[in-house]
């Protein structure tokens, strides 16, 4: 059996995976706020309740909010920010006496769709996260491509292309930039852009669903912005298949529209890539960190 965890920054999700993906169990605490220790401790907790019946022990998979750098061996890129510059893999693994496999929370959800989820069948998958930020991770032949810097799949920090005069210079971002893809397709970029554009408050999903003339607009902006930043994806990586999960995965009319629109800015005369909702929706995080192990008999 296979266990995974999600570590999100109000609450610690953990399921027990079956070895065809049947979820058999699924139990949630909340992650203890600003406190490395007891976010150890409540992992721990939470791996013990979630095999207490179980005659063997499990594999554990770990989705985190951030990465472990590769020449440090600690976390970085954490908006938990508790965990940054800890040792959390090291850690984990003393506390719970196994190996434990971590990956950034994208990177699990680009495993689980391409396993078992809606791009399950297809070589080279990008998985997309499209939410509170943008992530992102890359498989092949069912394993993550990760980099000597652990950023790969990271498309949400790149500037936005071919940015016409009324996007640029872009949004100032978090990360000290300006104008990363980010700061338009993240929920959060998308609204401040109707704000600055038509003066009203709304949220990501609320220009979603009123269909004036100002939302449309809105939402026009964003496939065809959407369709440039994935355009720049498929020149380099030629992915089989985009899956978007995220809360703006939600919006429908992307899959049909971006499809359309991604050809002004694809290097080639025809683009058969897929763009692909979830299959697992919210549990692909999950999942994923359950299937960091998929290469393992865990059964």
């Amino acid at each position: 059996m296979r266990i995974g965890i999600d570590l999100g920054g109000t609450k610690i999700e953990g399921i027990l995976l079956s070895s065809d993906g049947e979820i058999l169990r699924r139990e949630r605490v909340p992650t203890p706020q600003g406190s490395y220790t007891g976010t150890i401790q409540a992992i721990c907790d939470l791996i013990d309740d979630l095999e207490s019946d179980q005659s063997e022990t499990c594999t554990v998979g770990i989705g985190i909010p951030g990465t472990i750098a590769p020449d440090t061996g600690l976390v970085k890129n954490a908006n938990s920010t508790w965990l940054i510059g800890k040792p959390l893999d090291h850690d984990l693994m003393h506390a719970l006496h196994r190996p434990v496999r971590l990956a950034n929370d994208a990177d699990c959800f680009a495993i689980s769709e391409a396993i078992d989820g809606a791009a399950a069948g297809f070589r080279t998958v990008f998985g997309v996260i499209l939410g509170t930020g943008v992530g992102g991770g890359i498989v092949i032949n069912h394993q993550l491509l990760a980099g000597p810097n652990a950023i790969a799949g990271e498309w949400g920090h790149n500037p936005m292309p071919a940015m016409n005069p009324s996007e640029q210079p872009g949004a100032a971002c978090y990360c000290g930039r300006s104008g990363c893809i980010e700061t338009f397709l993240s929920g959060p970029g998308l609204a401040a852009r109707h704000h600055r554009l038509t003066g009203e408050n709304l949220t990501a999903e609320q220009i979603a669903s009123l269909a004036t003339p100002s939302c449309e607009a809105t939402l026009s902006a964003y496939e065809d912005q959407l369709a440039r930043a994935l355009g720049s994806v498929i020149n380099i990586i030629d992915p089989d298949a985009i899956v978007l999960g995220g809360g703006l995965s939600k919006i429908d009319r992307l899959f049909s529209n971006v499809p359309l629109i991604w050809d002004r800015y694809v290097f080639s005369r025809t683009v058969v890539t897929r763009l692909l909702p979830p299959l697992h929706g919210d549990s692909s995080g999950v999942r994923g960190a359950a299937w960091l192990w998929h290469d393992e008999r865990a059964d």
